[in-house]
């Protein structure tokens, strides 16, 4: 039998039951799927902090550690709750009926703990990559390397199609993680673009939303808006990317899911392929060729990947972290299987 926690009702299942009106809260929020123990609730949230730890660092995706934790499907699931019949019984202020709409008790838990991560582990995850790059680098590349063989378990037929899927999307992904920052325009249209496809890239495994940002040439833009929040134009700013954020979510994310349901083997060789081109990103040892200082901060534009100048005693360690990084990911996955069979 599969965990509650992890298993939402199918999409007819969820319709049909809402149609009636709901008598209580206490209904409505026991009708939305997700946690029924504190422990489950405390468990998906532990896997928040895991999603909200990876997106603040380029080059690593939130949906990779829901890929690895068995979440994906649901998390995608989860956004598309927030539909058009939510925010019509919103706007009608049938708040309960909206409730039981949305999967409120899974995005609780699993939002919780990305703003917490987000919040408590930004500096710590700038320290390291700053100060200790190789190291973490390894760690991270440990955790990718051993995802895409987890990801890759989920295609069902390999084949020649499979294998030309895989293909074409490492090969847009390593484009994609090497392109070079580009000036652009500052109109609305644009701020609302760079939120829808800033947001899509964080739901895809293996491409970061904030480095995406950066090849967009808004990275400075929106972090300059969010950091002076109470300035008008800075207001307007914010709107504008957060309305495209949500355009993206929530229209990516059914995309993403009606493709799952239809076209799973194919859909999983791309996403496969994916997260293989992006780990030129992860490659711990680089040559920085150009680099812009932002804010204070020091942003590659342009590097390229090399091998280790000398095996010698933080070659041999960053090596270890990559067995570490792959261990800990083959272990999280086989104990998260388990634990939706149980």
């Amino acid at each position: 039998m599969m965990n509650s926690s992890e298993t939402p009702p199918s999409a007819s299942d969820s319709s049909s039951s809402t149609n009636k009106e709901v008598q209580n809260w206490k209904e409505a929020w026991n009708f939305s799927p997700g946690p029924r123990t504190r422990k489950e609730f405390q468990w998906l949230a532990l896997k928040g902090i895991c999603m909200g730890s990876a997106d603040i660092i380029p080059g690593v995706s939130g949906g990779t550690i829901a890929f690895i934790t068995g979440i994906y499907t649901q998390w995608l699931a989860a956004i598309a709750s927030i539909n058009l019949i939510f925010f019509k019984k919103l706007l009608s202020f049938e708040l309960r009926g909206a409730l039981a709409e949305v999967h409120v008790r899974f995005l609780l838990p699993l939002l919780l703990g990305i703003g917490v991560a987000i919040v408590s582990t930004a500096r710590l995850m700038h320290y390291l990559i700053t100060e200790h790059g190789v190291l973490t680098w390894s760690l991270f590349f440990g955790l990718i390397l051993a995802s895409i063989f987890v990801v890759g378990k989920e295609i069902d037929q390999w084949n020649g199609s499979a294998i030309l899927f895989i293909g074409l999307g490492a090969l847009a992904a390593f484009l994609i993680v090497g392109l070079i920052p580009v000036s652009t325009p500052e109109s609305w249209w644009f701020i609302i673009l760079s939120g829808i496809i800033a947001i899509c890239a964080m739901v895809l495994p293996g491409l970061s939303g904030s480095f995406i940002l950066l090849i967009l040439g808004k990275y400075e833009f929106v972090t300059g808006a969010v950091k002076n929040p109470f300035n008008l134009e800075n207001i307007l700013i914010i709107l504008l990317f957060a309305s495209g954020c949500a355009i993206g979510i929530m229209g990516f994310s059914r995309i993403l899911k009606y493709l799952l349901a239809r076209y799973h083997s194919a859909t999983m060789a791309i996403l496969t392929g994916v997260m293989i081109g992006a780990m030129r990103k992860v490659w711990p040892w680089k040559e920085v060729l150009e680099s812009k200082v932002v804010r204070g901060k020091i942003h590659v534009l342009q590097e390229q990947n090399i091998f280790p100048p000398q095996l010698d005693a933080q070659v041999i360690f960053a090596f270890f972290l990559m067995l570490i990084g792959i261990v800990f990911v083959l272990s999280l996955e086989k104990f998260s299987r388990s634990s939706r069979v149980s």
